[in-house]
């Protein structure tokens, strides 16, 4: 799967306006890259960075070289630490360009020691505070998920003590985003990468979701996480499917992108087409090549792995 060529120039010229004068053509080299556009059955979201050897540094011409590849969103975990005038100027583009915002961390991870797991009242309002701080983000940016992660285990609790702290919390939080429509999705990550966390699995995730009983309170479904932590990925998405509103998306080992390790895809992906999912799914993962050639071949990875309704 490729590029497709270069815009026409009345194309190019409405870019200029809304990137502030610099052209998407005058970002790329002429190549190869760009004949055609492909189809995704599913919304892949890709992050900033991952075609910038292709796109250039611009954040807006790398969304222009998502749109112009077939994808139809893209998701940014360090977009609430993005100045206001940039936040506007993407959604501007991604509006423009037809695609979704997908997720963005919604508050302050803590990886080392436990905040919302402990009931600790300061942790729990320096909490609330973020989370009402990002519904102005998701609303400038256009966003209806966002990332929460419930942070490290709290070693002086029972578990069942620190689940109902932390179900507490997300009840809380449901108040703020329920009136906006806003989603927050709880996102469990596996215990290699990331040690000590409380929230590991989906079906813990599903436990708690039920618990806060919120349509502002939903799971986000690592794909790579998950098949370190428990695999089983079609049987648990199954289960939780009432819960889970988001995806996201790395092949184990590496997490890079599908095709470069032990995960199915394409049955994975046909198997969420299938059940009717018409969200967002993050492309949280790195390029297995570098360059310009590294950035074709996840596009090519994609297009094979989506291919999967003929």
């Amino acid at each position: 799967m490729k590029r497709r060529s270069f815009l026409k120039n009345s194309s190019v010229a409405a870019g200029a306006l809304v990137s502030g004068g610099t052209t998407y053509a005058s970002s790329f080299a002429p190549g190869k890259a760009g004949e055609e556009k492909h189809n995704f059955n599913l919304k892949y979201a890709p992050h900033f960075g991952m075609f910038k050897n292709s796109a250039g540094e611009d954040l807006l011409d790398q969304l222009q070289f998502m749109a112009d590849a077939g994808f139809r969103a893209m998701e940014d975990n360090g977009m609430k630490s993005r100045e206001v005038v940039m936040q506007e100027k993407i959604a501007a583009r991604m509006a423009n360009l037809g695609m979704e915002m997908g997720v963005f961390v919604a508050h302050t991870i803590y990886w080392r020691e436990p905040n919302l797991a402990s009931g600790d009242q300061e942790k729990l309002d320096e909490f609330l505070s973020e989370i009402r701080e990002s519904v102005e983000v998701a609303q400038r940016v256009n966003a209806k998920w966002m990332t929460v992660v419930p942070g490290h285990v709290d070693l002086r609790k029972d578990a069942g003590y620190q689940t109902s702290n932390i179900i507490e919390a997300l009840k809380r939080a449901s108040e703020i985003l329920e009136p906006h429509g806003l989603v927050m999705v709880l996102e469990p990550l596996n215990f290699r990468d990331h040690p000590g966390l409380f929230l590991k699995t989906i079906p813990q995730a599903y436990q708690i979701c039920q618990a806060v009983g919120s349509p502002a309170c939903k799971i986000l479904d690592d794909l790579y996480h998950q098949q370190i932590q428990a695999g089983n990925l079609i049987p648990n998405i199954d289960l939780a499917w009432e819960e889970i509103a988001y995806f996201q998306i790395g092949d184990n080992p590496g997490r890079k992108e599908p095709t470069t390790g032990e995960v199915n895809y394409m049955n994975v992906f046909r198997h969420i087409h299938e059940k009717g999912f018409s969200g967002i799914l993050g492309m949280e993962h790195g390029n297995s090549i570098s360059g310009r050639a590294g950035e074709e071949a996840v596009i090519k990875a994609y297009a094979s792995v989506d291919d999967f309704t003929k």
